[in-house]
């Protein structure tokens, strides 16, 4: 008995250990990685109100692997070209874009596998992850919510966001247009073939659409002879860009009571100062000196003596803020369109520091490498129309701030000297727009005083 019950003993022990090791065995073992972390990169918010960016050129692909400040892409805003750069270690897993598409700030850019990252990067990557399945559902269910019937009835229309959005922009009443799609849905292709336009990238007539539509432009007495002239379809195009700026800035703008001033310039002493500085001007980098620079001079100068025109409005609180800085906005023609940046701190630099200033904004605007800097806390702004042609314009504000200029061309024109004789004179017209609500005519025109005295008597500028 006692043999029977030591032999139990030493099975029960060994049994008891037995588990014991493979409890601990267990605790050690992963069957999956607990370092390696998914994590979605967003675009960051790139400041001066900029919602969406085009993606222009990816610096990596699927598989790489990268570093933190390592480049990623480049992004065009409707202002300027920015480098967006990582903010993890890792591999790529997931890029969320192709060239050419729109990226929205605050969504994903790309996926990160990240090696060793921190825990609350774990939570931050849940989180997003949740919040970007919350959108994703938004968005699903926006894409199949109904649409109200000329009638009052209610009728669901299946369409993607994208869809609905681009009927938005084209005011159009998505019941209305006859669907293509699985199960009843509207596709892009039947919103631009409902509206008329070609599939993108042809320029021949969409033949569904010549059928259904004949335009109205062909002969109706005569069938053969409508049927042999082809005529192009309307296009649509999304406004985007600088475009689609111009569209915001524009409208905030004509919310301003403008009023205009004009004036003519004398600019002949002009002419000859500057071209006695060109060599100057040659050996400190400027190879071509514009009337732009002394413009832009002369306007610091009058802003000095009229601070009240470089100011913003601020409605809220029904106050004016005078700014220190004389940040001067130059509009520029860029391959992208009419630009507006600025050049910081013209009252404390001369004619040839603002020259050089002014030439390398202009290249930058050619090459598309302009930043946001460039376009921050303009306080004034200045337009040469003469470059183009014209001599007067009525020029609109850029809000906040509340005055600008836009000079026409300069020509060579016949007029009376103090002897009364007919001499040759290079004359240029300026056009002033000011907000009424800030500035009254007599501000404008001295203002406009100063600027004429330092441009027709160009040997003050030697005073500054």
């Amino acid at each position: 008995m006692a043999t029977h019950l030591l032999r139990n003993g030493a099975t029960f022990w060994l049994l008891r250990n037995c588990i014991s090791r493979q409890a601990t065995i267990n605790r050690c073992l992963h069957v999956t990685s607990t370092l390696d972390k998914n994590v979605s990169f967003h675009l960051s918010d790139i400041g001066e109100g900029i919602r969406e960016v085009t993606v222009k050129e990816w610096f990596v692909k699927v598989g790489d692997t990268v570093e933190q400040f390592d480049n990623l892409c480049e992004v065009q805003s409707d202002k300027a070209s920015v480098t967006i750069t990582s903010r993890y270690d890792g591999k790529i897993t997931k890029i969320h874009h192709k060239i050419d598409e729109i990226a929205l700030v605050g969504k994903p850019l790309v996926d990160f596998d990240v090696v060793d990252e921190e825990d609350d990067a774990d939570d931050s990557s849940s989180s997003s992850t949740s919040s970007d399945s919350s959108s994703s559902e938004t968005e699903k269910a926006k894409s199949d919510e109904p649409e109200l019937t000329p009638t009052g009835g209610r009728v669901i229309i299946p369409a993607t966001p994208s869809v609905r959005r681009l009927a938005k922009e084209n005011q159009l009443d998505l019941s209305k247009v006859p669907a293509t799609g699985k199960n009843g849905r509207v596709l892009k292709g039947d919103i631009l073939e409902y509206l008329g336009q070609v599939p993108p990238g042809t320029n021949v007539p969409h033949p569904t659409l010549a059928a259904k539509k004949p335009t109205a432009s062909a002969p109706a007495a005569s069938p053969a002879a409508a049927a042999s002239v082809s005529v192009p379809a309307d296009r649509v195009e999304v406004l985007k860009g600088v475009r689609k700026a111009m569209l915001k800035s524009m409208t905030e703008s004509l919310k301003i009571p403008h009023f205009a001033y004009s004036d003519e310039i004398d600019m002949t002493q002009l002419v000859e100062f500057r071209n006695q500085l060109q060599a100057e001007a040659n050996k400190n980098g400027v190879p071509k000196l514009t009337f732009m620079p002394f413009c832009i001079k002369a306007a610091s100068i009058a802003l000095s003596k009229y601070p009240v025109l470089n100011s913003s409005l601020d409605l809220t609180n029904e106050s004016l803020i005078y700014k220190g800085a004389h940040n001067i906005s130059v509009a520029i023609d860029t391959p992208q369109g009419l630009v507006v940046p600025n050049i910081k701190n013209c009252q404390a630099k001369n004619i040839i520091e603002i020259a050089k200033d002014l030439n390398a904004l202009v290249e930058r605007g050619r090459t598309g490498s302009l930043t946001p800097t460039d376009f921050a806390d303009g306080t004034f702004s200045l337009s040469n129309i003469g470059v183009i042609g014209g001599t007067y314009t009525h020029p609109c504000i850029m809000a906040p701030q509340v005055a600008i200029g836009a000079m026409g061309r300069t020509k060579k024109v016949p007029r009376f000297n103090d002897k009364d004789e007919v001499v040759k004179a290079y004359i240029m017209c300026v056009s002033w727009s000011a907000d009424h609500r800030v500035i009254d005519g007599v501000t404008m025109a001295s203002f406009s005083n100063v600027w004429k005295q330092y441009l027709e008597q160009p040997a003050l500028f030697l005073l500054h």
